[in-house]
C-alpha cells in the first residue's frame, strides 16, 4: 500500500486499523485522526458509517477521487461484521488508497472478520490497539497514563483510590482524572482523590448493575458488599439493577440502526448504546423477565418487605448475573 507518510504513527496516513472492544479507546482513535485532518483542512468531510450501511459499492463511491481534491476521513465502525461483498471492496481499496481520504477501521478483534484483518495488516495500516481493561493493574495504568497525558502529578496512592472508587468504566474514570486536573493544584494525592470520589453512591452503584447484567457474578457481589460498607444506601443499588436490566430488555427489542438513532429512539445516550450492546450478548427475553422479577423482590426487601436488606441485594445480583449467562434457565 502507497503511503503518504513514513511514520507509523502518522494520524493521516492512508489507513488506520482501530483493534479492539473498549469504546473509550475506540472513540479516541476515532477523534485523533478527525482532529488531525481537521487541521490540516477546516473543511474536511467526515463520514461515519456501520455495516448497514455499506452496500457493494459504496466504499468506491466514498472513496472517488474529487474535483476539488477535498479532504476526506470514512470510518467503518464494527468492521468484523461486513458483508462478503463490501470486505472485497474494502481489500481492493487497500491497493490502491486514494489521496486525501483517511480510513478508518474499527475492528473487535478475534476470530469474526479475520481476513479483513489480516489484509490490512498485511497492507501495512497504521494499527492502534484498544484493548478492553479486564484487570485492576490495567485500570490502575490507564489512571497514571491519564495523569502523565494531562501533564499532571499523581500518588500512587491516589490512583489506586480513584480506581477503587470510580471502578472499571474508562469513560468514567478518564473524566474523574480531567476533573481533578482541573480542579486541584499541585500533586493529586490520596486524600484529594477521597474528598472527590470516595464513596460516590453513583459511581459505586452501577459498577455493581454492571457487573451483574454482563453475568460476572463474583465481580459484581465484590462491587456490591465496597458499596454498603462505604454506606451506598441499598435503594439506589436495585434502581441501578433495574435501570441496566430495563435498558437492556428496550435494546433487545429495538430496530437496528446506528447508536446515535437508537439513542434518540430509546432516550439513551449513544455511549450507552454502545455499552450496553456488549453486555446484552447472551441475554433472551425470558432471563430479562426473570431479571426484573427479582430486582423487584430486592426492592421490596429493602425498602421494609424483609428483614435482611443486604440478602435480598446478594440474591438479586446472582440472579441478574445467571440470566444474562443462561436467559433466565
Amino acid at each position: 500500500m502507497a503511503t503518504r507518510r513514513s511514520s507509523t504513527d502518522d494520524p493521516l496516513a492512508p489507513v488506520t486499523l482501530a483493534v479492539g472492544q473498549e469504546d473509550l479507546l475506540l472513540d479516541r482513535a476515532v477523534r485523533h485522526v478527525v482532529a488531525a485532518a481537521r487541521a490540516s483542512d477546516a473543511d474536511t468531510d467526515v463520514r461515519d458509517l456501520t455495516p448497514d450501511q455499506l452496500q457493494p459499492g459504496t466504499l468506491a463511491e466514498l472513496t472517488s477521487p474529487s474535483l476539488f481534491a477535498e479532504r476526506k476521513v470514512v470510518i467503518v465502525r464494527d468492521a468484523q461484521d461486513l458483508s462478503a461483498d463490501t470486505v472485497k471492496d474494502v481489500k481492493a481499496y487497500l491497493g490502491a488508497p486514494a489521496e486525501e481520504i483517511t480510513l478508518v477501521l474499527l475492528h473487535a478483534g478475534g476470530a469474526k472478520g479475520k481476513g479483513l484483518l489480516d489484509a490490512v495488516r498485511k497492507a501495512g495500516a497504521r494499527e492502534v490497539a484498544c484493548p478492553r481493561t479486564t484487570k485492576p493493574a490495567e485500570r490502575l495504568s490507564f489512571v497514571r497514563s491519564e495523569f502523565r497525558a494531562l501533564g499532571r502529578s499523581a500518588t500512587p496512592e491516589a490512583c489506586q483510590a480513584l480506581v477503587d472508587s470510580i471502578g472499571s468504566d474508562l469513560r468514567e474514570l478518564a473524566s474523574a482524572a480531567s476533573q481533578l486536573a482541573a480542579d486541584v493544584e499541585g500533586t493529586i494525592d490520596e486524600a484529594v482523590v477521597g474528598r472527590y470520589y470516595t464513596g460516590r453512591a453513583e459511581a459505586s452503584s452501577f459498577t455493581v448493575a454492571d457487573r451483574a447484567v454482563e453475568g460476572r457474578a463474583a465481580e459484581a457481589l465484590e462491587a456490591l458488599r465496597w458499596s454498603l460498607s462505604t454506606g451506598v444506601a441499598p435503594v439506589l443499588i436495585t434502581s441501578a439493577l433495574a435501570q441496566g436490566v430495563r435498558a437492556i430488555g428496550k435494546l433487545s427489542s429495538a430496530r437496528g440502526g446506528r447508536p446515535a438513532d437508537l439513542a434518540r429512539e430509546l432516550g439513551m445516550p449513544p455511549w450507552k448504546i454502545d455499552r450496553v450492546r456488549q453486555q446484552m450478548r447472551g441475554w433472551t427475553p425470558d432471563g430479562v423477565a426473570a431479571a426484573l422479577i427479582a430486582v423487584a423482590a430486592a426492592d421490596a426487601g429493602v425498602k421494609g418487605g424483609g428483614d435482611d436488606p443486604e440478602y435480598a441485594l446478594e440474591k438479586a445480583v446472582v440472579a441478574v448475573a445467571r440470566a444474562a449467562r443462561s436467559g433466565g434457565r
